[in-house]
């Protein structure tokens, strides 16, 4: 998949595509039902499907005082994207300045001028333009005087009749219900990133962690979780992390912690991409760090069985 960075900039050959326009945080099943739809539209018409996305979400824009709440930063949405059949992704430059287009304008220099589309598709609730002027009844209305045609999807359902949204995802990881939030994005909830050094406390008690900033991601529910964590090869290995603050050694910054089992190679600078599979406990403080490592060897031995169990469950 080809991914660039602003409409004007878009290669040759994905112009005319159909284009799928939305935030697509978490790339969920509801937004593969979308992209489904959309690649049926394109086999028709014989070309592909592109997705306008905005970068950074435009939520960090408007209310840039809000804590994290991203289910996929850029490079992981475009991942998730590539792997649903998606030819090409516009993440396009959002700020205050791009905020300013009237809907028209947006119609005419970025939908048709830039990118060429022949077919548009988009939520119920799409809402574009300055002031939110913009919807799907303005853009059918003016179907002929802009030469494309909209095609408005209603909410994916999942098998109790509910929609599957990006919302529902970061509710269940406040919960660290993390279960409920594969179920709804198709897949395990991922945290990806490059491994720095830490103050190496673990290393002294014969837990050594992978330390990986969480960034812009969300922050599920602060406590210590069975892990799958994806190598750069492609190789799976088992452990067990704590997403917190570290309290017991007056932490203060939230971070990402992971003892990864059985594995003794040299991890620093690599990019990892840690699966959530079970939360096992909240974070808590311990009188001391002697109570802590008896503790981390109760929650190692914790996710091992809980890991053993769900790969018991798959066969």
């Amino acid at each position: 998949m080809q991914l660039v960075d602003t409409y004007d900039s878009l290669p040759r050959p994905l112009a005319g595509a159909v284009v799928v326009l939305g935030n697509f945080d978490g790339v969920h099943l509801g937004h593969a039902g979308v992209i489904q739809a959309a690649r049926q539209m394109a086999d028709e018409m014989t070309t592909k499907v592109v997705v306008l996305t905005f970068e950074p979400h435009p939520r960090s824009v408007f209310a840039p005082q809000l804590p994290p709440f991203r289910l996929t930063p850029k490079a992981a949405k475009a991942r998730f994207l590539a792997k649903i059949g998606v030819a090409g992704c516009v993440a396009q430059k959002f700020d205050s300045e791009f905020s300013k287009h009237s809907a028209e304008d947006f119609v005419r220099n970025v939908l048709i001028r830039g990118l060429q589309l022949r077919h548009l598709v988009v939520g119920a609730d799409f809402r574009f333009g300055k002031g939110r002027e913009g919807d799907v009844a303005y853009l059918q209305s003016n179907a002929d005087r802009f030469g494309f045609m909209t095609s408005c999807i209603e909410p994916v359902l999942d098998p109790q009749g509910v929609a599957y949204s990006s919302t529902r995802v970061r509710e269940a990881l406040s919960e660290g219900d993390v279960e409920t939030a594969a179920s709804i994005l198709g897949r395990p909830f991922q945290i990806e990133g490059t491994v720095v050094q830490g103050d190496q406390r673990g290393r002294t008690i014969g837990f050594p962690t992978a330390n990986i900033p969480l960034g812009e991601y969300i922050r599920p529910k602060l406590g210590v979780y069975a892990v799958r964590a994806e190598m750069p090869d492609g190789k799976m290995i088992s452990g067990v992390a704590n997403i917190g603050k570290r309290p017991t050694v007056n932490g203060l910054d939230e971070r990402l912690e992971v003892h990864l089992f059985d594995f003794a190679g040299d991890i620093y600078g690599k990019n990892l991409n840690i699966h959530l599979q079970r939360f096992i406990r909240p974070e808590q403080k311990f009188a001391n760090f002697e109570e802590l490592k008896i503790q981390i060897v109760r929650d190692a031995e914790t996710a091992r069985h809980a890991l053993q169990e769900e790969a018991s469950a798959r066969l």
